[in-house]
């Protein structure tokens, strides 16, 4: 592929190791959907550890500003610093998805302290931003039209069910994940996933088909939430998943069909 560069595999390699799910998303996609996706997910991985590898807060908060300083360099076209991620991400973000990926990075400080979620708003926010806006500035980098209504049940969706998958850890390293961890909250969470997912669904012509791949996670997304709202107990315990097979047999539908 006559545009492909070390920086794209860079990207793809870190894809693979750190967000296994989306890897086999983008692999699933056309060739030319890779090209952006994998520096804006390499990009998402980049940002979302960023709190996680210091138990320092000014550290953390220092790795943030790195990258809002990129994107702020990408949004104005000038000075754009060589690197692994930030070299191919420029290459296809529009000062409009620079500030919507700068307000992910924003989000995200919340990950470097430990106070918990103010409200059940605070923690919906939370997914909007760090989910959503992945979606919002993925679109406008594979030039497609991607409704907001679609973008914003699909990304609290496919946020919510990562978010959850995560809490075990979340909650060992001393965070609050949940604005109340209770188990019918829990399931009402859950439940309001779904709930998105099929509105997005009833949305879905209105969806250009190349922005499809961005929402190949949404079959994976409503498995989990389904799980969750009938064994809440299991987000908890660490058991919410998945099956492989399952998993490769949705993306292989979504990649045929263009459905998801």
């Amino acid at each position: 592929m006559s545009d492909w560069t070390d920086d794209l595999t860079a990207c793809a390699s870190l894809v693979e190791r750190g967000d296994p799910g989306r890897f086999r998303a983008v692999m699933a996609a056309p060739l030319a959907a890779r090209l952006a996706l994998f520096p804006l997910y390499a990009f998402n991985i980049e940002v979302a550890r960023a709190p996680w590898v210091t138990q320092e807060p000014m550290i953390a908060e220092m790795r943030l500003q790195w990258w809002r300083d990129a994107l702020e360099e990408i949004g104005a076209g000038t000075g754009i610093r060589r690197h692994d991620v930030v070299t191919p991400l420029s290459l296809r973000l529009s000062p409009e998805g620079a500030a919507q990926l700068d307000a992910l990075v924003d989000a995200r400080r919340w990950d470097v302290w430990k106070e918990p979620f103010e409200d059940a708003a605070q923690f919906e926010d939370y997914l909007d931003v760090t989910s959503g806006n992945l979606l919002r500035a993925g679109a406008v980098m594979l030039g497609a039209r991607l409704p907001e209504a679609v973008a914003a049940d699909a990304g609290y969706a496919i946020g919510l069910a990562n978010w959850l998958r995560a809490v075990p850890e979340l909650e060992a390293s001393g965070r609050y994940p949940l604005p109340d961890g209770r188990r019918e909250t829990v399931q009402t969470l859950a439940t309001e996933g779904l709930v998105r997912i099929a509105r997005a669904r009833q949305a879905r012509g209105s969806v250009d088909a190349v922005a499809a791949p961005l929402l190949f996670g949404v079959s994976e997304a409503q498995a989990l939430l389904k799980q969750a709202a009938r064994e809440p107990g299991a987000v908890v315990s660490g058991a919410l998943a998945v099956a492989p097979f399952r998993e490769r047999i949705g993306l292989a539908k979504a990649a045929l069909t263009g459905r998801w």
